[in-house]
């Protein structure tokens, strides 16, 4: 894996550069959405210190060196050069001071996870096994209230209450995805959006859906929960293959 240090003082590089690489892999995902959604990352003890994405960059353009520092304790880095933009202070903000499991916080309008927020019930049941990885495991807020500023943004941090539970279904919106590491919260939020297809896809066919039992679906999700080194491999191959390519993710 590359670890360039184009700029000799830089901190938290390798957390910079595996957040650079979901950025562009996004990209090649279809989760992104315009130069709207924010990725971040928390670099000290207490979450309120987070790195991420400069206000409205295109993802497909975001280098480790582009990253921002916020200090969701202080208002005034809003008033910084290429500060994000006030619903991502809002939201994230919110997660990182509030939620203390919320070390990585990924908010996307993906197309799928985004067409299950629309629904009247946007649950996802155990259908597949991409699925029961998430079995009792989201919250699905219901009373959207507007774009995320400070207000939505603690509204929302509210609703995690669960440390089990590491995804939202942001009715009317789309999805907010937390986790302890950005490789984590990177691998919660590609299986959410796989998940997400699956159903839909499977709905659209009419036909009656077979979903898995509580138990199995339970079980399923501990077992996909322990499964050694899934997400630190996943995101490492990744990282790999924009570096083969000679991407400049990691500068």
């Amino acid at each position: 894996m590359t670890d360039a240090r184009p700029i000799a003082n830089i901190e938290h590089w390798e957390m910079r550069c595996d957040l650079a690489a979901a950025f562009r892999w996004a990209v090649r995902e279809s989760l992104h959405e315009g130069v709207a959604n924010h990725f971040s990352v928390a670099v000290n003890d207490s979450g309120t210190r987070f790195l991420m994405n400069p206000n409205q960059r295109h993802f497909a353009r975001i280098r480790a060196s582009d990253l921002i520092l916020v200090d969701a304790e202080d208002p005034a880095t809003m008033e910084g050069p290429d500060a994000p933009d006030p619903t991502a202070w809002g939201l994230h903000g919110g997660m990182h001071r509030h939620v203390g499991w919320a070390r990585c916080v990924m908010h996307v309008h993906s197309p799928y996870a985004t067409a299950l927020a629309s629904l009247e019930d946007p649950s996802l049941p155990p259908v597949d096994q991409n699925a029961a990885m998430f079995y009792d495991r989201v919250v699905i807020d219901r009373d959207y209230g507007g774009l995320a500023f400070a207000d939505e943004g603690a509204r929302c941090a509210a609703q995690f209450t669960d440390p089990k539970a590491r995804v939202m279904v942001m009715g009317n919106h789309g999805v907010l995805v937390i986790g302890g590491t950005v490789a984590e919260t990177w691998n919660r939020l590609y299986y959410f959006e796989r998940a997400a297809r699956n159903y839909m896809l499977a709905l659209q066919t009419g036909r009656p859906l077979k979903v898995l039992s509580a138990d199995v679906a339970e079980k399923t999700a501990r077992e996909l929960e322990a499964y050694p080194e899934q997400d630190v491999r996943h995101l490492a191959e990744l990282r790999a293959i924009l570096d083969a390519e000679g991407s400049d993710y990691a500068s």
